[in-house]
């Protein structure tokens, strides 16, 4: 079993991830910020699950307004009227890109799986087994969005 890990010291590496793929993939300044992050009833998730030494996710929480306007930074096309195929690929591209640059502050042997979507109104995701070790919500033109790091729980 792999020694215990604490994420709580990469808060700053977490935070310097998200403004460096947020200004290079989608020309957006983007700044940690002290107002709390409140899930709405459009609410986009996506996320990218760790395996391996060190298990857990990283999710990349917003509303479908900047889902969408995200979509239209990242890939050049026409702002979409709705949640479609090209904001839901966005959006779990955003969350591979974070994922896969945190990933160098990880412990080694930490792989990615594919990412995943979930939209609609009035949902709650939950990733089984996992804690919250580090939510942090972001200012940008475009509103705030939030981070969220889980790290699954070591079985006894």
């Amino acid at each position: 079993m792999p020694a215990p890990f604490s994420l709580d010291v990469y808060r700053d590496d977490l935070a310097r991830v998200v403004q460096s793929v947020f200004e290079t993939m989608i020309d957006l300044q983007v700044a940690v910020c002290e107002t709390p992050w409140t899930h709405t009833q459009d609410t986009v998730t996506a996320a990218v699950h760790f395996a391996g030494d060190w298990r857990g996710a990283a999710l990349v929480e917003c509303d479908a307004r900047q889902a969408c306007q995200f979509a239209t930074r990242l890939m050049g096309i026409p702002l979409p009227a709705a949640i479609d195929d090209d904001v839901r690929d966005a959006m779990g591209e955003l969350a591979n890109m974070v994922a896969g640059n945190l990933k160098s502050v990880l412990p080694h042997g930490v792989g990615l799986s594919m990412p995943s979507v979930v939209e609609g109104s009035d949902y709650t995701l939950r990733v089984c087994g996992a804690k919250a070790v580090e939510r942090i919500a972001f200012s940008s033109p475009l509103g705030i969005f939030r981070i969220t790091l889980v790290e699954m729980l070591q079985s006894a």
